[in-house]
């Protein structure tokens, strides 16, 4: 009887510790995100309040990406996430006791620096464990501990806001609490077998500067913004509306087309790694990028719900390769010397995702939905362009972005 091989096999542990702090990270902010609106209504806010409020921890998280960073290149990743969690963790314990509206914003608004700190820590630290051969497969594994913990999360959230609106709040603070053990306990030196306390394995940490004079990087930065406008900032914003208001859905089949994108996700998220590392970034963007391009078609002239739905796959499996490709190329480029490099990628993304559904909403309200959409896909071209500029490499052969000789990884 053949046995079943742990994803994880092959990879150093921080994969694996990394992937479950994901895991609990992403479980508890699942349980929230629905229960801010209704916990800021509570207080008499406005619609606009309630916008202020949902988007202020992205804000916190975006002006303070590059402070965390240097938090890493000083004091290295472990202390950094493991302090970011329990940053998080005591805000939202704060947050479920607040008192008045403008004592919520006050504490969502704190708990987007520790956010911050936890983000750039684990991706620095991802980055730098494994070698070149594996960072997308990596990158997948991570990713897909937020995956679960996503869909693993809603489950309960109905029924804690049904016993009260502030529950969901503890339950978070408590698995943020868990996720930062894990953290402070799994990613000891003595555990990954290097300085997890320390930021970069030789030399010093790469500068913006440095990076930004790498093609690759700065492709990287476009890829991240694209992605993150049409993936998050679209999808949250303008298709709910879309698809209640003009197609006449219900609720339960928005609900439906989220769920299935999710999965379809999933199910090409281990795939899409391999592709990242087997077949080349270039290649595995290609791909996402097509399966991207053809679902905003889909959603642009959709007439039907059906078609909402099928967009919303194909969008989803696209993300499969959005969400490690780019990362990937980022690892190609700083060697593990991470810290500010890697959160201004990140903040790119942030950037993507709040700036999208401003423009998004204003293409809307003075055209259509469709304008917003013909906006999106017009941009979204760009990434083609990016992508294609990309040479043919294969991870561990050839040169790197800056023109040095790679050496050849140990076989998978």
């Amino acid at each position: 009887m053949k046995t079943l091989k742990s994803p994880f096999a092959g990879f150093p542990p921080a994969v694996a510790a990394l992937t479950t702090v994901g895991f609990f990270v992403a479980v508890g902010f699942s349980l929230v995100i629905p229960a801010i609106p209704i916990f800021a209504s509570s207080f008499g806010a406005s619609a606009t309040a309630i916008g202020l409020v949902v988007s202020a921890f992205a804000v916190a998280r975006l002006v303070s990406g590059l402070f965390a960073g240097r938090l890493v290149e000083r004091f290295g990743e472990r202390l950094v996430l493991g302090s970011g969690l329990a940053m998080v963790a005591l805000f939202t314990f704060m947050t479920a006791l607040a008192q008045s509206y403008n004592q919520l914003l006050i504490f969502r608004t704190a708990g987007g620096l520790g956010s911050a700190m936890f983000s750039v820590a684990a991706g620095s630290l991802l980055l730098r464990s494994v070698d070149e051969t594996h960072l997308g497969r990596a990158q997948s594994l991570f990713n897909g501990g937020f995956l679960m913990g996503a869909i693993f999360g809603p489950v309960f959230g109905g029924v804690l806001m049904g016993i009260s609106l502030r529950a969901p709040f503890f339950i978070y603070t408590v698995t943020l609490l868990v996720a930062a053990t894990i953290a402070l306990v799994r990613l000891t030196p003595d555990r990954l077998g290097h300085e997890s306390s320390k930021p970069v394995v030789d030399g010093t940490p790469m500068r913006i500067r440095e990076a930004m004079r790498v093609s690759d990087y700065r492709i990287a930065l476009a890829l991240s913004f694209l992605g993150s406008w049409v993936l998050f900032g679209l999808r949250s914003s303008i298709v709910p509306l879309y698809v209640t208001e003009e197609l006449g859905a219900t609720a339960s089949i928005l609900g439906l087309g989220f769920t299935l994108a999710g999965i379809a996700n999933g199910l090409l998220l281990l795939r899409a790694g391999r592709i990242t590392d087997f077949r080349g970034r270039r290649y595995a963007l290609l791909v996402g990028s097509y399966f991207i391009l053809l679902g905003l078609i889909v959603m642009t002239f959709a007439f039907d719900p059906l078609l909402y739905i099928l967009a919303m796959v194909l969008m989803g499996l696209g993300g499969a390769f959005y969400g490690s490709a780019p990362a990937a190329l980022v690892g190609d480029v700083i060697k593990g010397r991470g810290g500010r490099v890697i959160a201004f990628f990140q903040m790119a993304g942030d950037a993507g995702m709040m700036v999208g559904p401003i423009v998004l909403g204003l293409i809307k309200d003075q055209a259509s939905f469709q304008a917003s959409f013909l906006a999106t896909l017009a941009l979204f071209l760009v990434s083609f362009v990016l992508v294609y500029s990309l040479p043919k490499r294969i991870p561990g052969n050839g040169t790197t972005p800056a023109g040095e000789v790679r050496i050849n990884p140990r076989d998978d």
